[in-house]
Protein backbone atom coordinates (compact mmCIF):
# COMPACT_ATOMS: atom_id res chain seq x y z
CA UNK A 1 0.00 0.00 0.00
CA UNK A 2 1.34 3.42 -0.95
CA UNK A 3 -0.08 5.11 2.16
CA UNK A 4 0.62 3.84 5.65
CA UNK A 5 -1.28 6.48 7.63
CA UNK A 6 -4.56 8.26 6.90
CA UNK A 7 -5.41 11.69 8.29
CA UNK A 8 -8.98 13.02 8.31
CA UNK A 9 -10.67 16.32 8.93
CA UNK A 10 -13.80 16.10 11.12
CA UNK A 11 -16.31 18.89 10.46
CA UNK A 12 -17.85 18.94 6.96
CA UNK A 13 -15.90 15.76 6.09
CA UNK A 14 -17.17 13.03 8.40
CA UNK A 15 -19.35 14.88 10.92
CA UNK A 16 -22.20 16.69 9.15
CA UNK A 17 -21.60 20.10 10.65
CA UNK A 18 -24.30 21.95 8.71
CA UNK A 19 -27.07 19.56 9.76
CA UNK A 20 -25.95 19.36 13.38
CA UNK A 21 -25.41 23.10 13.75
CA UNK A 22 -28.76 23.92 12.17
CA UNK A 23 -30.58 21.53 14.53
CA UNK A 24 -28.80 23.09 17.51
CA UNK A 25 -29.63 26.65 16.47
CA UNK A 26 -33.27 25.67 15.89
CA UNK A 27 -33.44 24.28 19.44
CA UNK A 28 -32.01 27.51 20.83
CA UNK A 29 -34.35 29.65 18.73
CA UNK A 30 -37.36 27.73 20.08
CA UNK A 31 -36.06 27.41 23.65
CA UNK A 32 -35.64 31.16 24.05
CA UNK A 33 -38.70 32.15 22.00
CA UNK A 34 -36.47 34.41 19.93
CA UNK A 35 -39.28 35.31 17.55
CA UNK A 36 -41.08 37.02 20.43
CA UNK A 37 -37.83 38.89 21.21
CA UNK A 38 -37.71 40.44 17.75
CA UNK A 39 -35.77 37.85 15.73
CA UNK A 40 -37.95 37.83 12.64
CA UNK A 41 -37.57 34.15 11.72
CA UNK A 42 -35.35 31.15 12.30
CA UNK A 43 -33.92 31.52 8.79
CA UNK A 44 -32.89 35.11 9.55
CA UNK A 45 -31.33 34.01 12.86
CA UNK A 46 -29.46 31.16 11.17
CA UNK A 47 -28.20 33.39 8.34
CA UNK A 48 -26.99 36.11 10.72
CA UNK A 49 -25.25 33.63 13.02
CA UNK A 50 -23.55 31.90 10.07
CA UNK A 51 -22.13 35.14 8.68
CA UNK A 52 -20.71 36.27 12.02
CA UNK A 53 -19.42 32.83 12.95
CA UNK A 54 -17.55 32.41 9.65
CA UNK A 55 -16.05 35.89 9.89
CA UNK A 56 -14.93 35.32 13.47
CA UNK A 57 -13.43 31.90 12.66
CA UNK A 58 -11.44 33.53 9.88
CA UNK A 59 -10.12 36.15 12.33
CA UNK A 60 -9.36 33.44 14.92
CA UNK A 61 -7.36 31.39 12.41
CA UNK A 62 -5.35 34.49 11.60
CA UNK A 63 -4.59 35.04 15.29
CA UNK A 64 -6.54 38.30 15.45
CA UNK A 65 -8.96 37.22 18.21
CA UNK A 66 -8.99 34.69 21.06
CA UNK A 67 -11.09 31.58 21.49
CA UNK A 68 -13.27 33.38 24.04
CA UNK A 69 -13.79 36.26 21.62
CA UNK A 70 -15.01 33.79 19.02
CA UNK A 71 -17.36 32.01 21.38
CA UNK A 72 -18.94 35.15 22.82
CA UNK A 73 -19.03 37.53 19.90
CA UNK A 74 -20.84 35.33 17.37
CA UNK A 75 -24.08 35.38 19.39
CA UNK A 76 -23.61 38.96 20.58
CA UNK A 77 -23.20 40.25 17.03
CA UNK A 78 -26.03 38.05 15.78
CA UNK A 79 -28.48 39.43 18.35
CA UNK A 80 -27.38 42.99 17.66
CA UNK A 81 -28.51 42.48 14.06
CA UNK A 82 -32.00 42.28 15.54
CA UNK A 83 -31.39 45.18 17.97
CA UNK A 84 -31.19 42.86 20.99
CA UNK A 85 -28.55 43.90 23.54
CA UNK A 86 -29.20 41.30 26.24
CA UNK A 87 -25.87 40.07 27.69
CA UNK A 88 -27.56 37.41 29.82
CA UNK A 89 -29.13 35.95 26.68
CA UNK A 90 -25.77 36.05 24.90
CA UNK A 91 -24.15 34.02 27.68
CA UNK A 92 -27.05 31.55 27.76
CA UNK A 93 -26.86 30.98 24.01
CA UNK A 94 -23.06 30.63 24.13
CA UNK A 95 -23.15 28.01 26.90
CA UNK A 96 -26.14 26.08 25.57
CA UNK A 97 -24.83 25.97 22.01
CA UNK A 98 -21.57 24.38 23.18
CA UNK A 99 -23.54 22.02 25.41
CA UNK A 100 -26.02 20.84 22.78
CA UNK A 101 -23.96 20.77 19.56
CA UNK A 102 -21.47 18.01 20.50
CA UNK A 103 -24.37 15.67 21.26
CA UNK A 104 -25.60 15.74 17.68
CA UNK A 105 -24.89 12.59 15.70
CA UNK A 106 -25.44 13.29 11.99
CA UNK A 107 -22.61 11.97 9.82
CA UNK A 108 -22.12 12.11 6.06
CA UNK A 109 -23.55 9.11 4.16
CA UNK A 110 -21.52 5.92 4.58
CA UNK A 111 -19.06 7.44 7.05
CA UNK A 112 -19.02 4.40 9.34
CA UNK A 113 -19.10 1.94 6.45
CA UNK A 114 -16.08 3.65 4.90
CA UNK A 115 -14.19 3.75 8.19
CA UNK A 116 -15.03 0.07 8.74
CA UNK A 117 -13.59 -0.72 5.31
CA UNK A 118 -10.39 1.20 6.01
CA UNK A 119 -10.06 -0.32 9.49
CA UNK A 120 -10.43 -3.81 7.99
CA UNK A 121 -7.52 -2.97 5.70
CA UNK A 122 -5.56 -2.12 8.87
CA UNK A 123 -4.88 1.51 8.05
CA UNK A 124 -3.91 3.55 11.11
CA UNK A 125 -6.28 6.54 11.02
CA UNK A 126 -5.84 9.90 12.71
CA UNK A 127 -7.81 13.14 13.02
CA UNK A 128 -6.53 16.68 12.39
CA UNK A 129 -9.12 19.28 13.35
CA UNK A 130 -9.17 23.01 14.03
CA UNK A 131 -12.06 22.68 16.45
CA UNK A 132 -11.84 23.09 20.22
CA UNK A 133 -10.56 19.95 21.93
CA UNK A 134 -13.40 19.22 24.35
CA UNK A 135 -16.06 19.88 21.71
CA UNK A 136 -14.39 17.79 18.99
CA UNK A 137 -13.79 14.82 21.28
CA UNK A 138 -17.44 14.86 22.35
CA UNK A 139 -18.64 15.06 18.73
CA UNK A 140 -16.60 12.00 17.82
CA UNK A 141 -17.64 10.03 20.88
CA UNK A 142 -21.34 10.83 20.62
CA UNK A 143 -21.48 10.06 16.90
CA UNK A 144 -19.69 6.76 17.49
CA UNK A 145 -16.52 7.29 15.45
CA UNK A 146 -13.85 8.04 18.06
CA UNK A 147 -12.67 4.43 18.26
CA UNK A 148 -11.52 4.43 14.64
CA UNK A 149 -8.76 6.97 15.30
CA UNK A 150 -5.38 6.31 16.89
CA UNK A 151 -4.48 9.98 17.38
CA UNK A 152 -6.87 12.92 17.54
CA UNK A 153 -4.92 16.11 16.88
CA UNK A 154 -6.79 19.31 17.67
CA UNK A 155 -5.46 22.81 17.13
CA UNK A 156 -5.45 23.26 20.91
CA UNK A 157 -3.27 20.19 21.39
CA UNK A 158 -0.90 21.08 18.56
CA UNK A 159 -0.70 24.78 19.36
CA UNK A 160 -1.28 25.48 15.67
CA UNK A 161 -4.15 25.63 13.20
CA UNK A 162 -4.59 24.24 9.72
CA UNK A 163 -3.30 25.25 7.18
CA UNK A 164 -0.05 26.01 9.02
CA UNK A 165 2.68 23.36 8.63
CA UNK A 166 3.18 22.99 12.38
CA UNK A 167 -0.12 21.17 12.99
CA UNK A 168 0.54 18.67 10.18
CA UNK A 169 4.11 18.13 11.37
CA UNK A 170 2.87 17.66 14.95
CA UNK A 171 0.31 15.09 13.75
CA UNK A 172 2.84 13.14 11.71
CA UNK A 173 5.26 13.10 14.64
CA UNK A 174 2.51 11.75 16.93
CA UNK A 175 1.67 9.06 14.39
CA UNK A 176 5.32 8.23 13.76
CA UNK A 177 5.06 8.70 10.02
CA UNK A 178 6.24 10.92 7.17
CA UNK A 179 4.46 13.01 4.56
CA UNK A 180 5.33 10.59 1.76
CA UNK A 181 3.60 7.74 3.64
CA UNK A 182 0.51 9.79 4.53
CA UNK A 183 -2.62 11.21 2.93
CA UNK A 184 -5.06 13.89 4.15
CA UNK A 185 -8.83 13.67 3.58
CA UNK A 186 -10.75 16.92 3.98
CA UNK A 187 -13.32 19.34 2.59
CA UNK A 188 -11.55 22.68 3.01
CA UNK A 189 -9.33 23.60 0.08
CA UNK A 190 -7.23 26.19 1.89
CA UNK A 191 -7.04 24.44 5.27
CA UNK A 192 -6.92 20.70 4.55
CA UNK A 193 -5.80 20.34 0.95
CA UNK A 194 -3.31 23.13 0.43
CA UNK A 195 -2.15 22.75 4.03
CA UNK A 196 -1.30 19.08 3.45
CA UNK A 197 0.23 19.84 0.05
CA UNK A 198 2.55 22.41 1.60
CA UNK A 199 4.13 19.77 3.85
CA UNK A 200 4.45 17.26 1.01
CA UNK A 201 1.41 15.13 1.87
CA UNK A 202 -1.00 13.79 -0.77
CA UNK A 203 -4.61 14.88 -0.43
CA UNK A 204 -8.19 13.72 -1.04
CA UNK A 205 -10.50 16.67 -1.60
CA UNK A 206 -14.02 15.78 -0.47
CA UNK A 207 -16.17 18.32 -2.28
CA UNK A 208 -19.89 17.50 -2.42
CA UNK A 209 -20.60 21.15 -3.29
CA UNK A 210 -17.41 23.05 -4.05
CA UNK A 211 -15.26 22.61 -7.20
CA UNK A 212 -11.48 22.48 -6.73
CA UNK A 213 -10.85 25.93 -8.25
CA UNK A 214 -7.29 26.87 -9.22
CA UNK A 215 -5.57 24.00 -7.40
CA UNK A 216 -5.59 20.34 -8.42
CA UNK A 217 -5.60 17.95 -5.43
CA UNK A 218 -4.06 14.50 -5.64
CA UNK A 219 -7.60 13.06 -5.65
CA UNK A 220 -11.10 14.54 -5.66
CA UNK A 221 -14.20 12.65 -4.48
CA UNK A 222 -17.90 13.49 -4.22
CA UNK A 223 -18.83 10.67 -1.82
CA UNK A 224 -16.89 9.01 0.98
CA UNK A 225 -17.37 5.55 -0.54
CA UNK A 226 -15.07 6.68 -3.37
CA UNK A 227 -12.16 6.35 -0.94
CA UNK A 228 -12.32 2.60 -1.56
CA UNK A 229 -11.05 3.11 -5.11
CA UNK A 230 -8.08 5.11 -3.76
CA UNK A 231 -7.25 3.15 -0.60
Amino acid sequence: MKYKHLFFDLDHTLWDFETNERETLQELYDMHSLESRGVTSFEAFHASYTIHNENLWDRFRKGLITRNDLRDKRFRLCLLDFKIGDETLVQQLTFQFLDILPGKKALFPETKETLDYLAAREYPMHMITNGFEETQLLKMKNSGIDHYFTHIITSELAGSLKPYPEIFEFAMAKAGTTASESIMVGDAMELDIKGAHNVGMDQVYFNPANPPGDFTPTYTIRHLRELRAIL
